[in-house]
């Protein structure tokens, strides 16, 4: 059986790899690993429990909140939030844990368990597999120590979160959005009261689309993975930017006045400008990954700003600002970690900075994502596939080795295998997009034929 724990928590289909009885096991596992870690000492533990709209959601809610409480703890429920929010909340109220139940971008009969340490932290890798460890043990039918009386955990709503969110979001801000016209696409998701809010109570104009989760139609045709209703609306409206969200709102992308996009990276060169500009970019260092494009690695270096590379992961990311007090840091996807402000990517407050730059400098959004030029890159997602011998098969080496001759000095190849969806990643930067197209779709192929 593979791990059960991806880059980005557990995810499946609901109800079919998800099951209730899966949520619930882990949560009791989860209980177990940071009671034994000493997370509980000399209290009595708390979580916040949260979720995005996705009817699957409502029964894995139940399943978490059973597990947290048969074991111990007591359970805020902050009900539909965004992934951030849970992660803020976890630090604010002191809780000694948080589980957000989302699975981000993905389709809507998928979800997920995510679970953050005290503090809003994602939890350390080596506490997922004590966690894993300890559910399959429990499973197999290793008997566990259940409190009774009143060693079971309560449970109650928290029906503050909203509004303690919001006021965090608006309190880091550098300057309001007055004068501002914005679009929000809150992809049926769970920013789809936050986001508005915030940016209404910034001071922008709102206009918003994509904000009327009914649990079935979350990131359907909306969204940060589809920009096309976003961009017509902008257009429509006459707005100055146009953000969009994922379903957990942990990222963020944008259009400019005129529809273009603008992806994470170009996110990242604005506001690592902005946060040289207000000292904040601490020893002036941008954290990015390897999926960045090559025109955002020359903007930098352009500019004066240094960066660091990561494997592919926000986690990744968030691992190597901590460990060396970088302050901002984010991947091409959207996911934007200010740490001075957040613990995670926040979808909602990423937006918010961008549009606070385009209010304070009164330049464009065009003007300001000018600073880089981004190279054609094409990525193609192959399915199907055996996605764990995609670092072992001399098939697919050669053929990416001939690929990376073929491109030499103006160009680069990755293949990676996705950590939240069966897929490998056929990713391929040229000067030419044609070339770019070509040599991806051929990798395509080969990895098609390869681990097929």
């Amino acid at each position: 059986m593979g791990r059960l724990f991806g880059t980005d928590g557990v995810r499946g289909v609901a109800n079919a790899d998800l099951t209730a009885e899966l949520a619930l096991g882990l949560s009791v596992a989860a209980a177990h690993v940071l009671a034994e870690a000493g997370t509980f000492e000399g209290h009595r533990p708390v979580a916040v429990v949260g979720r995005d709209p996705r009817a699957s959601g409502e029964f894995l809610e139940a399943a978490v909140v059973a597990g947290l409480a048969s074991a111990g703890v007591d359970v805020l429920r902050v009900g539909v939030l965004p992934t951030p929010a849970v992660a803020y909340l976890t630090g604010a109220l002191g809780a000694d844990l948080g589980v957000m139940l989302s699975a981000s971008h993905n389709a809507m009969p998928d979800n997920g368990i995510k679970f953050f340490a005290r503090g809003g932290h994602k939890l350390a890798d080596e506490l997922e597999d004590r966690i894993e460890r300890t559910y399959r043990a429990h499973a197999s039918g290793e008997p566990w120590d259940r409190p009774t009386g009143a060693g079971v955990g309560r449970v109650r709503e928290y029906d503050q979160g909203f509004d303690n969110y919001v006021a965090h979001l608006i309190g880091v801000l550098p300057n309001r959005l007055d004068g501002l016209k914005v679009v929000i696409d809150g992809a049926h998701g769970a920013a789809s009261r936050v986001s508005p809010e915030a940016f209404a109570r910034a001071g922008a104009e709102v206009i918003t689309i994509g904000t009327d989760p009914d649990g079935l139609n979350i990131n359907h045709e909306c969204g940060s993975t589809h920009l096309e209703k976003l961009r017509a609306a902008v257009v429509e409206h006459g707005a100055d930017l146009g953000v969009a969200h994922d379903g957990d709102a942990d990222r963020c992308l944008a259009v400019d006045a005129v529809g273009a996009e603008v992806d994470g990276d170009q996110i990242l060169a604005v506001l690592a400008l902005a946060m040289r500009e207000a000292g904040t970019l601490r020893k002036n260092t941008v954290v990015a990954t390897v999926m960045s494009n090559l025109g955002f690695k020359l903007a930098m270096e352009r500019e004066g700003v240094d960066l660091v590379q990561t494997s592919v992961g926000d986690r990744y990311v968030l691992e190597e600002m901590k460990a060396n007090g970088f302050a901002l840091g984010g991947e091409q996807s959207g996911h934007v970690i200010v740490l001075d402000h957040a613990t995670t990517g926040d979808g909602t407050l990423t937006g918010l900075m961008l549009a606070a730059r385009v209010a304070a400098t009164g330049r464009s959004l065009a003007e300001l994502v000018g600073v880089m030029e981004r190279l054609p890159q094409i990525l193609i997602n192959v399915r199907d596939v055996d996605k764990a011998r995609v670092g072992s098969s001399p098939e697919l080496a050669a053929a990416v080795n001939d690929a990376e001759r073929e491109l030499g000095a103006t160009g680069r190849v990755l293949l990676r295998s996705s950590g939240t969806e069966p897929l490998v990643r056929v990713m391929v930067e040229a000067a030419d997009i044609e070339q770019a197209r070509k040599v991806a779709q051929s990798l395509a192929d080969v990895v098609k034929s390869a681990l097929g």
